[in-house]
């Protein structure tokens, strides 16, 4: 799962102003002028990301948004201080402490996997920020438990990327069937097709999709690939 932002947001100077982008998406496509029109210009949320966000991105995997936040709470209620525990403390942690949290034994494994990699300097996190989008998606996927979805949401939310379309998106390829008219659930390559007029903010075209369902950014985190 993708959450809101817990600290504050890193903020590019060089980026344009979310209207300008939007006056530019809606000169692209007439159809996403539409859903602009429908929800209103508004800029990219953002989050801090960082290990915090990793982690929880697995935590939330395949449960509900309610069982995710009392295991985020329980482990922030780990050491007393009420923060969420490091990168440091995952790998150390042993495992009936993570499963008295809730954590299931899958998922601690793709914790500490995590943990170890961002502590031995395997997933530099600050470096990634200066990576290519591809060489980024290498870096997470190879981490077991983050496969491309999670990849995309940190590119898009921690990483401010302004180009990263999830045209495997369930809400993506809803609100596409939704405001084009199609019978059926859009495949992915259909999306693409679509978005190659959104480049290059695919990452707004995106966020006003979502933003049409009447919903808030992703909240249900893709199934695990290991």
């Amino acid at each position: 799962m993708i959450r809101p932002a817990r600290g504050p947001p890193t903020v590019r100077t060089d980026e344009p102003s979310a209207r300008a982008v939007a006056r530019r998406l809606a000169r692209a496509d007439p159809v996403l002028a539409r859903v602009i029109r429908s929800t209103g210009v508004v800029p990219l949320p953002r989050n801090a990301g960082g290990f915090r966000h990793l982690a929880e991105a697995i935590l939330y995997q395949q449960i509900s948004g309610a069982a995710g936040d009392a295991i985020v709470r329980r482990l922030e209620a780990v050491d007393g201080t009420g923060r969420f525990p490091t990168a440091d403390w995952f790998c150390t942690a042993d495992r009936a402490t993570l499963r008295r949290a809730g954590v299931s034994p899958q998922k601690v494994g793709y914790l500490q996997d995590l943990a170890r990699r961002v502590v031995d300097g395997r997933l530099d996190l600050r470096r990634l920020r200066g990576a290519s989008d591809a060489a980024v998606s290498e870096a997470l996927t190879a981490v077991h438990g983050i496969g491309g979805w999670t990849a995309q949401m940190y590119l898009l939310f921690s990483l401010h990327r302004p180009d990263v379309l999830p045209s495997g998106d369930l809400g993506v390829r809803k609100a596409v069937q939704r405001a084009w008219g199609f019978r059926t659930l859009p495949a992915p390559r259909t999306i693409d097709r679509l978005g190659r007029r959104w480049a290059p903010y695919r990452s707004y075209a995106t966020h006003y999709l979502w933003r049409s369902l009447a919903n808030r950014p992703p909240l249900a985190a893709e199934p695990s690939r290991r």
